[in-house]
């Protein structure tokens, strides 16, 4: 009896477990029967919400699809501008699942990797229709937030829809059950060997322009220079001439008072001369001269002689 009751007790354990799972926070679970998404009486998707559920055990299984944001980074791509030049644009996607249904047949079982695969293709297509659009000067100014919204309205709305009847247009991300929430456009880089090129050319462009500049300068400087050096020579003859004039004045302005004053007395001038004569004679105690004592240049010496004897 204790036999039987713990094997029913087991079968209905195993048949609990297998009827209950759990759905984590950032999470929704989906319910497949015979491998068929469950869907309700209004033909729609069965969604759980995070929390404790059941289901048919053996009859149904649980797919769990991550309802978080997603953030797709796409490698560096090379893209072609209006005037056909060559773009390097590093960019990314943020995404997320907004129809579980579609996205699960989409991708193949809600496999992340196959839905970003897709999502990828789709975008770089729309982005490359744009920027084929434009050239690279609307690109990289104001145009370029222009550019990523029209790129997230395409890829949520799709390109025109041919099939009238059709709810979801078959060209945008809602075919697949994803809604992007962003498209950013991190950087852009022209291509090594082009970018190579501008640089070198700016450089020379900037080596012509500054050689220009110190050519002017030199030129310049020696202007001025040449100006400056001609007023100096023109203010030093001026002031030479001055100095002469001024000296001639004064040396005049002194032979007059000389003359005035010493026709007064032209004893007192002719001993004054005198002296000078002996001083500008006698300066250098080497020289020798030969003269007759009774000259009349020694006229004062000779009598300061008589005085001392």
């Amino acid at each position: 009896m204790n036999k039987v009751f713990i094997f029913l007790l087991s079968i209905f354990l195993f048949l609990l477990s297998s009827s209950v799972f759990i759905v984590k926070e950032g999470e929704r679970g989906i319910i497949l029967q015979f491998g068929k998404v469950l869907r309700n009486n209004n033909q729609k998707t069965v969604v759980y919400n995070p929390g404790l559920h059941f289901k048919l055990p053996f009859l149904e299984t649980v797919k769990m699809l991550d309802v978080r944001i997603h953030t797709m980074e796409n490698q560096e791509d090379r893209f072609v501008t209006k005037e056909k030049k060559d773009l390097i644009i590093d960019s990314y996607i943020k995404w997320r699942i907004n129809d579980f249904s579609r996205y699960y047949l989409a991708t193949s079982g809600g496999d992340v990797f196959q839905a970003e695969v897709l999502l990828k293709r789709k975008f770089n297509d729309r982005l490359r229709s744009k920027i084929g659009r434009l050239n690279v000067k609307e690109i990289v100014t104001d145009s370029r937030g222009k550019l990523t919204a029209e790129v997230l309205n395409d890829l949520n709305k799709g390109t025109i829809n041919l099939r009238k009847t059709s709810l979801i247009n078959v060209n945008s991300m809602n075919a697949l059950g994803i809604q992007i929430v962003d498209v950013r456009i991190k950087q852009i880089n022209l291509p090594i060997e082009v970018s190579d090129a501008i640089y070198n050319r700016m450089r020379a462009e900037r080596e012509a322009v500054a050689r220009s500049q110190r050519s002017q300068g030199q030129e310049t400087a020696e202007k001025i220079r040449a100006e400056a050096d001609y007023k100096v020579s023109i203010i030093l003859a001026q002031a030479q001439k001055k100095a002469l004039i001024i000296k001639g004045e004064g040396e005049a302005t002194v032979t007059k008072l000389f003359a005035k004053n010493f026709s007064k007395e032209p004893d007192f001038y002719f001993f004054m001369r005198g002296l000078h004569a002996y001083e500008n004679s006698f300066k250098n105690n080497d020289n020798i001269m030969l003269i007759n004592s009774n000259s009349h240049f020694l006229k004062y010496l000779n009598k300061i002689i008589e005085l001392k004897n």
